[in-house]
């Protein structure tokens, strides 16, 4: 009696075990019935026919890294080039990733070197270091559109390394030194170009104020000059109106042509006595004249004497 119920123990056990399954949040569990699909089983408890049913494959729904081999590239300027990457998908039908392909893993794995190589072999050497994204896009958009019959989502590509041969390299690196050396030359020029232009133009602004300076001087020093002429020729004007002024008072006539006379005489006077020569005037008479004049003059009591 206990054997039969430790064998009936057993096979309630065994029972339990077969027909109750619990399955783990982010996963999938495919179910087949007597070797048909019949079910997805979904995360939390789940039960199952004892002997009928069993859990055929089990898949993860996580986002799942994939590590792209490295592999050889031809671009469209016959330069080989070595790449390697990494890929992201995510399973998104359990049924189709475990019916729609026998090894899903390694078909992308083949679709994502195939396909790299084709975009890569469209390209030239420059564009394929420039142009990453763009290589990385053309990737997913090729793999998501096949992938879609396995039950997988493609999410991305990223190119981890682009490795040209060594000669590539050197002449790249010889291409790059030859470039800054360039781009130092034209900054140096430029830099010699500003100088000249900034000196030109001190200089002309200099130039300009010096002129500036000088013609400013010149017009100070005429105002000066015509204020100096002004003001003497109005003094004169000023000399000129009192002598006149003087001129129309009592004996100023006979005044003045005793000034004439004694100036007349002493003229003559000087002249006679230059370079030790004695001058004679032509006319003695005016000379005589002028004295009688003055002493007559003088007789009357002076400029300023009655008539």
């Amino acid at each position: 009696m206990e054997f039969v119920a430790l064998l009936l123990f057993g096979i309630a056990v065994l029972f339990v075990v077969r027909s109750v399954k619990v399955v783990p949040q982010q996963h999938a569990w495919v179910v087949e019935r007597l070797g048909k699909y019949n079910a997805t089983l979904a995360p939390g408890l789940n039960f199952l026919v004892p002997f009928v049913d069993r859990v055929a494959y089990r898949h993860s729904l996580k986002e799942i890294p994939l590590d792209v081999p490295s592999q050889v590239c031809i671009t469209k300027d016959n330069t080989q080039l070595q790449v390697d990457g990494i890929l992201y998908f995510q399973v998104t039908d359990p049924m189709r990733a475990s019916y729609g392909s026998s090894n899903y893993v390694m078909a992308i794995t083949q679709l994502a070197q195939t396909t790299l190589r084709s975009v890569i072999g469209r390209m030239e050497l420059d564009r394929t270091f420039e142009e990453r994204e763009a290589i990385n896009a053309q990737v997913v958009s090729a793999l998501d559109e096949a992938a879609s019959n396995w039950g997988v989502k493609v999410l991305r590509y990223e190119i981890k390394d682009l490795t040209p041969p060594a000669e590539i390299l050197r002449a790249m690196q010889a291409q790059i030194t030859a470039e800054r050396e360039k781009r130092a030359l034209i900054a140096a020029s430029e830099g010699r170009r500003q100088e000249q232009i900034n000196i030109a133009t001190g200089e002309r602004e200099a130039f300009i104020a010096r002129s500036e300076g000088q013609k400013q001087a010149e017009i100070n020093q005429a105002e000066g000059e015509a204020a100096a002429i002004l003001a003497v020729a109005e003094a004169s004007a000023a000399a000129i109106r009192q002598i006149a002024a003087a001129i129309q008072q009592p004996g100023g006539e006979q005044a003045v042509q005793l000034k004439v006379a004694e100036k007349a005489v002493e003229a003559y006077g000087q002249l006679a006595q230059k370079n030790n020569t004695m001058i004679v005037p032509g006319h003695m008479g005016e000379v005589a004249g002028l004295i009688g004049t003055a002493m007559a003059l003088l007789q009357k009591g002076g400029p300023g004497g009655s008539r």
